[in-house]
């Protein structure tokens, strides 16, 4: 039998950036635009949106996809979770994911949606499986390796471009992952460095 993560702190945080991203999607079109990845108005020192674009979406079925990817996360490693630890996950990978693209994709002028985050955490949560010693986590590391390196080759399904109605932006799940991966590893040389050491007399 299937134990899911149904205590408060495993889903308390998938469920607030759920809430956060419903309610942006309720915005008038005018604060809409001030929270959007927009190059130029970052240029002009507008760096919050490096932040707020993960938590806006095109359209409805942007909004269900996003969601239900979280919902996904949730069931794949909600055990993991604490509602700090999460909400740390997700921001960094939502940070490096508005940086990236920034710093590392000259050509993107304008972005929002959850997906760089969410491959950040994925990520991460397949790290966490690893170092459980779970099998499982290095496939789905291998997973999203073929997902990331197929898009990065051939473009995301159009299928996805219609359904969202915008060009997917294959470059932040890139960025995602990778922040995702990396944090973990700085969490982990960051205990393991700080752990006291054994001593003995």
């Amino acid at each position: 039998m299937i134990k899911l993560p149904l205590s408060f702190g495993h889903w308390i945080g998938p469920a607030t950036i759920a809430l956060l991203s419903a309610l942006c999607f309720m915005l008038p079109d005018s604060q809409f635009r001030l929270l959007t990845f927009d190059r130029y108005a970052i240029d002009g020192l507008e760096t919050w949106r490096l932040l707020s674009a993960n938590l806006l979406h095109t359209n409805l079925n942007h909004l269900l996809l996003n969601t239900g990817g979280l919902l996904m996360l949730w069931l794949l490693h909600g055990e993991y979770y604490s509602p700090l630890r999460f909400m740390k996950v997700f921001w960094w990978c939502a940070l490096a994911t508005g940086a990236g693209l920034y710093l590392l994709s000259p050509s993107m002028l304008w972005y929002v949606g959850l997906s760089g985050a969410l491959h950040g955490v994925f990520c991460w949560g397949a790290c966490m499986d690893i170092r459980h010693q779970m099998k499982s986590g290095w496939l789905l590391l291998a997973g999203v390796t073929v997902k990331i390196a197929y898009e990065q080759v051939y473009g995301a399904s159009p299928a996805v471009a219609t359904m969202i109605d915008a060009k997917v932006a294959v470059d932040a799940h890139l960025y995602g992952a990778v922040a995702g991966v990396l944090l973990f590893v700085a969490i982990r040389l960051t205990c393991t460095s700080s752990a006291p050491s054994a001593t003995g007399t």
